[in-house]
């Protein structure tokens, strides 16, 4: 990683409001460099950054940066959680074989896809979709 990279990262933590931490600081750069990354997966890979880290800050971690709006939380009914970099609004694909994850743009309207039928008056500010399927991998 370079500098460029690790400056970006710690001012992105800095302007969720968030104190630079080796913890998360490392948990950010793993959801950035593995989109749709699994808790369990992203422990793994933060103790490859950093050595010694309890599942329950990499928990900790995540959980500020999504109540900061740096991370993005999807779960899939039926599926554990998986973090993203939060980013413009966007939809997902999902393997039901394979439960591979993919973005995709948003299906109908205009970005951010906030044109629902009836709103039933909410003023809505953000869309999630998530489309079910099979992928090319699991087709063959």
């Amino acid at each position: 990683m370079d500098m460029t990279e690790s400056n970006h990262d710690k001012g992105a933590l800095r302007k969720a409001g968030l104190q630079v931490t080796a913890q998360r600081l490392a948990v950010y750069r793993a959801v950035r460099q593995s989109p749709h990354i699994l808790a369990d997966a992203l422990c793994d890979e933060v103790r490859e950054q950093i050595g010694t880290i309890s599942r329950q800050a990499v928990y900790d971690a995540l959980n500020i940066m999504t109540d900061q709006g740096l991370l993005r939380r999807i779960q899939p009914a039926g599926s554990t959680a998986r973090y993203e970099i939060k980013q413009d609004n966007h939809h997902h694909l999902v393997c039901r074989k394979c439960a591979k994850m993919v973005d995709t743009e948003c299906s109908v309207g205009h970005a951010p896809c906030l044109e629902a039928k009836d709103p039933h008056g909410f003023m809505i500010d953000e869309a999630e979709v998530i489309y079910w399927g099979i992928c090319p991998d699991c087709q063959n």
